[in-house]
């Protein structure tokens, strides 16, 4: 049986092609760069794009199941599939296509990971939604500033996010790829617990041995600092979402445990196996 992983070099993808590999499954990768991919040798790696139809068609070839990586070419993919035989998809989406997160400050993604949902589900393949809320690499976007030792700036110091670990996101999408009772589920993810944006600076810095010195910027001034180096709309997204957690936190979910039989990585635990993005 071959499992193919789309986005195989992306930062969740990455953990589906190792737990996969665990597993003891064949995996095959399609990627947009396959000369530069580095993968073990018993990884098949395969040149093609979610964006290029007619590169699908071969790297489908064979394929049982798929872990899809959320793209506008999903409906493509999805034809190529069927057309090739593939009997289970599981779809990466996000917590903003479902109703656990009672808002949504992003239209726009909110259709885009329900499209990719939808695209898969009207082919008639069997399927899986992977819904994970914000991600604990989110605060990479500080990592610049730390490693040169400058005072981190952010606004809503208090917004608290349940950010999940990104090896969590791959496993019940492993889990959903390997084992049966999963098809039709729509899983929507988070991390173990809340944590506040200071209190993630506070222990990135008790990761390191030192501590980072953090300021509390208003949203008009985060809005000036931020906006020469994130796309508006990503702007706003976060803008809103950090506003609105303040008072009402990210819900924080079991289905990690659940699904997988083990509670989710915390914060803390991110942090430490990404400390040398710090350093």
């Amino acid at each position: 049986m071959t499992f193919l992983v789309t986005g195989a070099t992306g930062s969740v993808g990455k953990h589906v092609v190792s737990q996969l590999r665990d597993a003891g499954v064949k995996v095959r990768v399609l990627t947009r760069n396959p000369g530069a991919a580095v993968f073990p040798p018993d990884v098949e790696v395969i040149g093609g794009d979610l964006g290029l139809p007619e590169t699908l068609e071969p790297a489908l070839a064979g394929v049982e199941r798929a872990y899809l990586f959320p793209h506008d070419g999903a409906a493509a993919f999805a034809e190529f599939a069927k057309k090739a035989g593939v009997s289970r998809i599981v779809a990466l989406s996000s917590a903003s296509a479902g109703d656990e997160y009672k808002f949504d400050f992003n239209h726009e993604s909110h259709l885009k990971h329900l499209g990719v949902e939808l695209a898969v589900e009207e082919s008639g393949i069997d399927c899986t939604a992977i819904r994970p809320g914000a991600f604990a690499s989110n605060s990479l976007l500080w990592a610049n500033t730390i490693r040169s030792g400058a005072v981190v700036r952010a606004p809503f110091a208090a917004a608290a996010q349940a950010l999940i670990h990104e090896a969590d996101i791959a496993a019940v999408a492993a889990a959903a790829l390997l084992e049966d009772g999963h098809v039709g589920a729509k899983y929507t993810l988070s991390g173990p617990a809340t944590i506040t944006i200071a209190d993630q600076v506070r222990t990135i810095g008790a990761a390191l041995g030192r501590e980072i010195p953090f300021e509390e910027l208003s949203p008009e001034q985060a809005r000036s600092e931020l906006g020469q180096h994130v796309p508006e709309d990503v702007l706003q997204l976060l803008l809103g979402y950090w506003a609105e957690a303040v008072d009402n936190p990210d819900p924080v979910l079991p289905t990690v445990e659940q699904v997988t039989g083990r509670p989710p990585r915390t914060f803390a635990q991110w942090v430490a196996d990404h400390a040398s993005d710090f350093r």
